[in-house]
């Protein structure tokens, strides 16, 4: 069910359903959950292609993941939506299975999208 181009090697992280929790609310459009967890497997592809050798360099990887949903939320506006408590429990808790899956369970949950604006 991956898009073409990504393909996981993290068995874990293959199968999870990212944003599930979205895609189960038609308050959130199909096709910009369908960007968001886009964000997230590309996330992942990164951490497998060069896993982050600390704390420091994950977050570095977090933040720009957390920039890319930061301008989604403009989307999410214009299609009558928006990420809000359950969308931001749901990609926060995604997030954390994603440091968790790649090793870093010790990962500060509100540190891996320090710079969300959601």
């Amino acid at each position: 069910m991956q898009p073409d181009g990504m393909t996981l090697t993290n068995p874990q992280a293959a199968g999870h359903p990212f944003l599930k929790g979205m895609y189960d609310d038609g308050y959130f459009p199909d096709h910009l959950v369908d960007k968001g967890r886009a964000i997230l497997l590309r996330l992942c592809e990164r951490i497998e292609a060069a896993p982050p050798a600390d704390l420091p360099a994950l977050y570095a990887l977090t933040h720009a993941a957390t920039e890319e949903f930061n301008d989604l939320e403009a989307e999410f506006d214009e299609a009558g939506s928006e990420i809000e408590t359950v969308a931001r429990e749901v990609i926060g808790d995604d997030f954390w299975f994603v440091a968790s899956t790649y090793g870093f369970a010790d990962a500060d949950a509100e540190e891996l999208i320090a710079p969300r604006e959601w």
